[in-house]
């Protein structure tokens, strides 16, 4: 094992943990039938707001995503020579 597979395995389990983390800050879209009946509607303002915030989240998580399997992919040509 040389010392550049150490380096690339290192990153893609840093990778893999920005990944949890970055999904985990995601806010769920189930709020449904359960919000309108328990009074936690959304203004507008809030929405859009959290919108936001979702949207710069997903897209976050697809570049990290895409890293993380190109990440995978090296390390895989790496240790395969």
């Amino acid at each position: 094992m040389s010392a550049l597979d150490i380096i690339i395995g290192i990153l893609v389990l840093l990778v893999s943990i920005v990944v949890i983390g970055v999904v985990l800050l995601q806010q769920g879209h189930r709020s449904g039938i359960n919000g309108a009946i328990s009074g936690a509607a959304d203004t507008f303002l809030s929405k859009t707001k959290a919108r936001t915030a979702d949207a710069q989240l997903a897209r976050i998580t697809k570049f990290i995503a895409i890293g993380f399997f190109v990440l995978v992919l090296l390390a895989n040509v790496i240790s395969a020579f």
